[in-house]
């Protein structure tokens, strides 16, 4: 009993630790930009030309991996997917527009009922 008292008190420093201010902000900005409350600008600039190629500017959730941008983009009530092919002649750039209001402390969880899978848990001694 003793050793799982003393796992549970390490994983609970470690992850206190683990958190900062800076961290918490931007998993809030980031969670209130994938809820389409946030206005972001992402612009694709040609490197060979330094000349901008492709430009996106509302509310928007951005998903960013080696080979390629995905952005989906709400107005009014509407989604639009956005997918843009990162290749080494091209540089993008993510920027928020007027800044986010989210607590540096607070965080919420929502559960969608409709996604929740009900179980049973039964115990034995």
């Amino acid at each position: 009993m003793t050793k799982k008292i003393a796992v549970i008190i390490a994983v609970c420093i470690l992850m206190l630790t683990g958190c900062t201010e800076a961290g918490k902000v931007s998993q809030n900005i980031a969670k209130e930009a994938d809820n389409f409350n946030v206005y972001r600008r992402v612009v694709i600039i040609n490197t060979r030309t330094d000349k901008p190629e492709f430009e996106i500017i509302g509310k928007m959730s951005v998903d960013i991996s080696e080979s390629r941008i995905d952005c989906i983009v709400e107005e009014d009530g509407k989604y639009y997917k956005h997918i843009i092919n990162l290749t080494e002649n091209n540089m993008y750039v993510v920027e928020d527009l007027g800044g986010s209001n989210v607590s540096q402390y607070k965080y919420e969880i929502n559960y969608i009922p409709e996604s929740i899978i009900p179980i049973t848990v039964t115990g034995s001694k």
